[in-house]
């Protein structure tokens, strides 16, 4: 029986390098794989997942309105999917997330969704409160605060590195614009 994956933690704990590997692992048994991501992340490299080791690939991208179940189906009919994976799982809609679990019931297909738990205010995303509530396992990855402690908090910064604390829920952006902290630092910066 296939099963629904939660692969969270906070930005910088190797989500996409793990996503990678899996379905590398999956191609070197000769097995296909359906590779995911957010269509909403326009920076270089847009449409395809990458990690900050060097490692990408090519993925089909999702939007809000995009049918998840219909196209691995549709993928099915041209040959087995053995594993869909999805990057950024964060942005998947309430909707997609139940696709995802179909496709592991009725289609017998793992579906192993990588993303973060929560945004820059501690808030979890749709997608990742979806995933949290229906998912058959549930894997934290870890990520390391300056300090040593697991990071969990995603904090945003500006131009100058300076803590936001309002603002839309997501902006892209990768170093430059978050940093992986763990609950004191995050509180702290925030309070500072």
């Amino acid at each position: 029986m296939a099963k629904l994956y939660f692969y969270y933690a906070s930005m910088n704990a190797g989500k996409s390098s793990t996503l990678l590997q899996t379905a590398f692992n999956y191609g070197e048994r000769g097995m296909k794989v359906s590779l995911w991501t957010a269509a909403i992340d326009d920076r270089p490299g847009f449409g395809a997942i990458s990690s900050r080791i060097g490692l990408a690939s090519d993925a089909h991208r999702f939007r809000e309105d995009t049918d998840i179940l219909e196209f691995v189906l549709r993928e099915h009919a041209e040959g087995r999917v053995d594993c869909v994976l999805i990057d950024e799982a964060q942005f998947l809609t309430e909707r997609q997330v139940w696709q995802c679990a179909q496709l592991a019931d009725d289609a017998n297909t793992p579906v192993i969704c990588y993303g973060l738990r929560t945004d820059f205010q501690g808030k979890l995303f749709p997608g990742s409160a979806a995933l949290l509530g229906i998912a058959d396992k549930l894997v934290e990855l870890k990520a390391i605060c300056h300090c040593g402690r697991k990071a969990t908090m995603n904090l945003r910064v500006d131009a100058d590195g300076k803590p936001i604390s309002e603002g839309a829920q997501t902006e892209i952006g990768g170093n430059d614009r978050y940093l992986a902290l763990c609950r004191k630092h995050f509180s702290q910066a925030l309070a500072d």
